[in-house]
This record gives structure tokens, C-alpha cells and sequence, in this order.
């Protein structure tokens, strides 16, 4: 099953992507608002970020790692690559000068919720930082609440929960890091 969003009112309209051919265009009508509007299958302006129903985790060479997004109550995957410097991760909506958007309709996630900080420490190194936003909900690691000001080093498979949707850290491997 695929997820379109609604260009006006940003609802989610899924439809089952195997009963059509790639390059198929389709309409669709929101039955929130009730706009029209049309996709065409196999393209995606976001594609190149996150959207794909099973993405690769994999991560290729020169990548500096990527957050793996599971909404616990929707089932939706993302897999977000991050950058160096801060990565400010919050809910995707329009306007929103956030830099690493999750797509989500989970209310308890702010449009800027936390931050992932990367950078290299003094072996050269890949070093990520997690930070509270500050958000409305908090940021949890480890059942445990981030503090106002707090920091924390986190590193390869830490999952970390904000609202609830859980986020898991994918490293980049050893190899790809000694450049």
C-alpha cells in the first residue's frame, strides 16, 4: 500500500500501488476537502529523501549515516539520510524550514522536535549528538527524557522516541568514515 498526501488540507489517501503500471497517471479527490488532484506513478518529489514503502537501509558509499523513522501507530517507514551539522528533524509540513521532515500525522511530534547534530571527532570519526528541539513532548532515549539542555552521544542502532514515532540511528560502516 502507498500513501499520497492532499496538496490543500495535507490528509494521507492510501491506494494499493499494484493495480497500476509505472509512469500511469491517477486522480485522486480528497474526501477531506474534496481537491482534485493527479500523480503519476513512479514519480515523487521526495523521493530522493525518504517515501518508499520497504526503503533500503543499506547505506552507500560517502553517506554519513541515516535515520530509520517507524510510526508505531501507522506503520509507516522513512529512511532520512542526514547530513553534517545539524540535522533539525520535525513534522513535514508546508513551510517548515526544518532540513530533516518526517511525514507524519502523528500529533504529538512538533514541527521542530529535536536535533541531530554530526560531525567528526578528534580520530576523524563519525559523532552524533541528540538534543531536544525544545518540543512539547519531549525526546525520549532510552525511556528516558532528554533534559532541556541535555546532550547526548548516541551511536549506531539507538532508538530514540519522539511523541510515537520511534527513530532509529543508522551509522554510517567504519570503512566508508576513513576517507
Amino acid at each position: 500500500m502507498k500513501r499520497v498526501r492532499c496538496p490543500k488540507c495535507d490528509n494521507y489517501i492510501t491506494f494499493d500501488e499494484t493495480q497500476y503500471t509505472q509512469g500511469q497517471s491517477l486522480i485522486f479527490a480528497c474526501p477531506q476537502c474534496g481537491k482534485q488532484f493527479g500523480i503519476r506513478m513512479g514519480v515523487s518529489k521526495l523521493h530522493n529523501r525518504q517515501k518508499e514503502e520497504n526503503p533500503d537501509e543499506r547505506l552507500g558509499e560517502g553517506k554519513l549515516g541515516a535515520l530509520i523513522v517507524i510510526e508505531n501507530v501507522f506503520h509507516y517507514k522513512q529512511v532520512i539520510p542526514l547530513q553534517m551539522g545539524d540535522n533539525v528533524i520535525g513534522r513535514y509540513q508546508k513551510g517548515n524550514p526544518i532540513n530533516t521532515p518526517i511525514e507524519t500525522v502523528d500529533p504529538s511530534v512538533d514541527n521542530t522536535h529535536c536535533v541531530v547534530n554530526v560531525s567528526r571527532d578528534k580520530h576523524g570519526r563519525l559523532k552524533y549528538v541528540l538534543r531536544d528541539g525544545p518540543s512539547n513532548t519531549g525526546t525520549f532515549v532510552d525511556n528516558q527524557l532528554l533534559g532541556d539542555r541535555e546532550r547526548r552521544v548516541i551511536a549506531d542502532g539507538t532508538l530514540f522516541t519522539i511523541g510515537a514515532t520511534s527513530i532509529i540511528l543508522r551509522g554510517a560502516a567504519e570503512e566508508e568514515q576513513q576517507d
